[in-house]
């Protein structure tokens, strides 16, 4: 019974210490390996999404019905 608890003690240690390289097996970073390219296509991909979302609220509502901040980050991603 003794060893088990040892042996049980030992496994939750080595998971415990070894818990990122564990992780990364199973669920790998997908960040991590980006090229730059692709960090760009990314972030443009963002930016593009959310000029998307702002321009839709424009079309559902009007112009009028912008926020103060939407009409900033609008004017911020036009100019990129």
């Amino acid at each position: 019974m003794n060893t088990v608890f040892i042996l049980l003690a030992v496994a939750v240690i080595f998971i415990y210490f070894f818990r990122k390289n564990i992780k990364e097996k199973f669920v790998p970073n997908k960040d991590k390996y980006l090229t730059i390219d692709d960090r760009y296509n990314a972030e443009k991909k963002k930016r593009q999404d959310e000029i998307d979302a702002i321009l839709s609220k424009i079309g559902k509502n009007g112009l009028k019905d912008l926020t103060v901040e939407d009409k900033k980050r609008l004017d911020e991603l036009s100019k990129k």
